[in-house]
């Protein structure tokens, strides 16, 4: 059957998602439009595909555990010169995202895999791209803000394309919610410049 590239991972709700999105594309991020924006809590992991099944019953156990959470996004922040990324900082919800990654990389569970850098949630706004690039994210996005409610996550395949395409979503408390993803309400933004408009 070989094998598949999966991500688990947190969405962020519009506006906000196609807002940094657009915003990364724009300082020349190449993988911007393959990649909707989102948290991690499992990073790109190449399991065979028999073992999807399995994956699958673990999120949604630990899914099912789960209980929604405020999210707030402020500022900017860079992992430079260890990794070149610059991101949008979590100032409220990284002890749950930090809890939420560790079930899904549980040792004893399908999705064990050791990190490269320890755990740190962030939203990206720029990866590997010029240090010119790389400063103009992190000026032009330092006073984005943004706050919701997180209500489940979400599992990603990567295709041969690059592109991620989601699977499945899990709601927390094992209930359905708007999209399937539990209650995704935004409660405040402060978008540094009016969102493109849509093509």
């Amino acid at each position: 059957m070989g094998t598949v590239t999966l991500g688990v991972s947190i969405a962020v709700p519009e506006p906000y998602g196609s807002y940094l999105q657009e915003r990364r594309a724009g300082f020349g991020d190449p993988a911007a439009h393959g990649i909707p924006t989102h948290v991690t809590l499992l990073p790109p992991t190449e399991v065979d595909a028999s073992a999807l099944p399995g994956v699958e019953d673990h999120l949604a156990t630990v899914a099912a555990e789960g209980r929604p959470f405020t999210m707030r996004l402020e500022g900017t922040d860079t992992f430079r010169p260890l990794s070149p990324v610059v991101y949008v900082k979590i100032v409220e919800g990284v002890e749950e995202c930090t809890a939420l990654q560790a079930r899904v990389r549980e040792a004893s569970g399908p999705c064990a895999r050791e990190l490269h850098f320890p755990y740190h949630p962030h939203v990206t706004i720029a990866h590997g791209i010029d240090d010119e690039a790389m400063d103009r994210a992190y000026a032009e996005l330092k006073d984005f803000a943004a706050a919701w409610t997180i209500g489940g996550f979400a599992l990603y395949e990567q295709g041969a394309d690059g592109i991620w395409r989601l699977e499945r979503e899990y709601p927390f408390g094992g209930g359905p919610g708007p999209q399937g993803t539990g209650p995704v309400v935004p409660r405040q933004v402060n978008l540094s410049r009016p969102p493109a408009p849509s093509l």
